[in-house]
């Protein structure tokens, strides 16, 4: 869900935590995948959620993905759920990776995982590379081409026909913004616990009192899009690839622009926002947050109605994600030191998200 670098890929040992090699060599070779023994897995570095192997076979490099280690949250990690939407969308949406196979057996690795084709390319997360700036050489700032493609991106998917590809059932649509906020609120009880800040009851009383009353017609959403789940050609910053599908859904496509600007960071934000170091957007001519929603209305025709509610709620959103990573380092489930600085952050983010809420910020 949260990332803090770019996805690079590094050689593993022979012992790869979240893959038994030998059980899974045997498994794939019942379903006709021969791995190519000269060649260890190699681990996607970034994001703090699902687990990610370059692996090599006789046939291609495929990815496969699974769940973190450790416990999953119900619902979370969904690989059978990802698998489906990805067999049922790349005909439709080139964009998304082919499926080529998934298993639910534990025997093998311990969790459900799936296989999708490899497509190489850049994701951009936190930061441009230097000589992608340098390298740029098309009309008008990097960012606003890239702003402008990611928005693309987004109204191509909600413009899909879940019904004609299969994903009709995808879900619960209806009373999806009331459940996702309940949801929402009720995990950053749990998330701060008798340590709630004060500005938590005043978040979640405004959240209440601005709810809806009626929600754009539900369409495929991602619920977790942003710059680095799209894989880009290094060359020309064309979307090659758009991925992290565990929690697609029909849904709001509000909610799901609302996401990705919870991300999108400007120049004169508070500091919280600047901790998120998810994406570049503060510099490099990208659009506002008010322009690239703008950039959306126009190319989807959907009127922006309630939109201020939408950003608060995906604020809360992120703000209890990083406060549910504080609690995993907190309790001894990760020693990555960079988890320390999560608990001021998720604060910082929630006492935004009342000042979105006051029209201070868009």
């Amino acid at each position: 869900m949260v990332t803090t670098s770019s996805r690079q890929h590094r050689t593993s040992p022979k012992s790869v935590p979240g893959l038994d090699l030998v059980r899974l060599q045997a498994y794939l070779m019942r379903h006709g995948i021969v791995l190519n023994p000269s060649t260890a897995p190699k681990k996607f570095s970034a994001g703090y959620g699902n687990m990610n192997f370059l692996i090599q076979t006789e046939g291609a490099p495929l990815v496969l993905r699974r769940p973190p280690l450790g416990p999953v949250p119900p619902g979370a990690n969904d690989m059978a759920r990802e698998y489906r939407i990805l067999s049922s969308l790349h005909p439709v949406m080139p964009l998304v990776p082919k499926a080529e196979l998934f298993c639910d057996d534990l025997s093998v690795i311990d969790a459900p995982f799936l296989l999708m084709e490899y497509r190489p390319g850049l994701v951009i997360g936190e930061k441009l590379p230097s000589d992608t700036v340098g390298n740029w050489r098309n009309a008008g700032p990097i960012g606003s081409a890239l702003g402008r493609r990611i928005i693309n991106v987004l109204h191509e998917l909600h413009a899909i026909d879940a019904d004609a590809c299969g994903l009709g059932t995808l879900g619960r649509p209806d009373g999806f913004v009331e459940r996702t906020q309940r949801g929402w609120s009720k995990r950053a009880r749990l998330a701060w616990g008798g340590a709630a800040p004060d500005q938590l009851d005043p978040f979640l009383e405004w959240l209440a009192a601005h709810q809806p009353k009626t929600m754009s017609a539900p369409t495929l959403i991602h619920n977790d899009f942003k710059l680095d789940n799209i894989i880009l050609d290094p060359k020309t910053l064309e979307p090659r690839t758009l991925i992290d599908w565990d929690m697609g859904t029909l849904g709001d496509p509000l909610y799901d622009l609302a996401v990705l600007l919870s991300y999108w960071t400007e120049a004169g934000d508070p500091e919280a926002m600047h901790q998120l170091r998810q994406m570049p957007t503060a510099r490099h001519g990208f659009p506002t947050r008010e322009e690239a929603a703008a950039l959306y209305a126009n190319a989807s025709g959907r009127r922006l109605n309630d939109f201020t509610y939408y950003r608060v709620l995906a604020t809360l959103r992120l703000a209890v994600v990083f406060q549910q990573l504080y609690r995993r380092y907190e309790s001894g489930g990760t020693d990555d030191p960079d988890f320390a600085r999560f608990d001021d952050l998720s604060r910082g983010l929630l006492s935004f998200g009342l000042r979105v809420a006051r029209g201070d910020f868009y």
